[in-house]
């Protein structure tokens, strides 16, 4: 096999002293996926690594990575990603994916965690109330989105308003409000967990537009695709792209 020195290197990094079993079974794909992945991918651009991270895990848990996000945890831990900001990831994906997507993430969060002798329950990151929550939603998504956000919440014909109403108290009034993750960040796992399901291009143009509109601007998300393309293969990633372009082109 000819695994580069530097996708060496980085493997490394990420499982020291791991072994992959696949190295014998499968060593013809291994010499190509890990000089792509850990060797020309991570070296494209200047994406921090711990960014680079987070991008993953919500890549893994839109496009249903079960194994391999349970394989990462210990890797990302290694490169500055908190369990703190690991749990919020599977947190807010449950507005995004659902529960019945979400759940079997959150145990193996859970049982990865405790066997790296992380103590659980964490910290609470909680910052709102039952009673606050649609108020506190509502100015998230007008910071994020801008000010015609304001009234979002009571829009629409009467049988779906609830939707908008739910948008904005549960959505964002209890899952962007909380801390461990900014909104920047928090804007980067939704664009990710959007573009690594499929089908919800309208919703991941719309948040491509306000990735850029709080600073994540087109650079980065084009960073932020071609760090996940090993995860969740080209046609995903270039509907991904298209829509960045779209947000960008309607921003102009």
């Amino acid at each position: 096999m000819a695994i580069t020195e530097k996708a060496k290197a980085y493997h490394e990094k990420m499982f020291p002293g791991h072994k992959s079993t696949m190295l014998i079974t499968d060593p013809e794909f291994m010499e190509r996926f890990d000089n792509f992945a850990f060797d020309e991918v991570v070296n494209q651009d200047d994406l921090d690594d711990s960014t680079r991270f987070k991008a993953i895990l919500a890549t893994l848990l839109g496009c249903q990575g079960l194994e391999e996000y349970r394989a990462m945890i210990p890797a990302v831990l290694n490169f500055g990603v908190t369990p703190v900001e690991i749990k919020e990831i599977v947190y807010q994906a449950v507005a995004y994916l659902g529960i019945g997507r979400v759940f079997p993430f959150l145990r193996a969060t859970n049982e990865v965690l405790s066997a790296l002798g992380v103590a659980l329950p964490l910290a609470g990151q909680a910052t709102t109330t039952m009673e606050n929550r649609l108020e506190a939603g509502i100015q998230k998504q007008v910071d994020i989105f801008g000010a015609e956000m304001r009234e979002f919440w009571r829009s629409g014909n009467e049988e779906k308003r609830h939707i908008n109403h739910w948008l904005a108290d549960n959505c964002f009034g209890d899952y962007y409000t909380r801390g461990g993750l900014n909104d920047a960040q928090r804007e980067m796992i939704t664009f990710c967990f959007l573009a690594a399901q499929g089908g919800c291009e309208p919703q991941l143009t719309s948040h491509a537009k306000a990735n850029i509109r709080i600073g994540n601007d087109r650079s980065f998300l084009i960073k932020v695709v071609s760090q996940c393309l090993p995860f969740v293969g080209y046609p995903r990633s270039l509907n991904a792209l298209r829509c960045v372009d779209d947000a960008a082109q309607s921003l102009e």
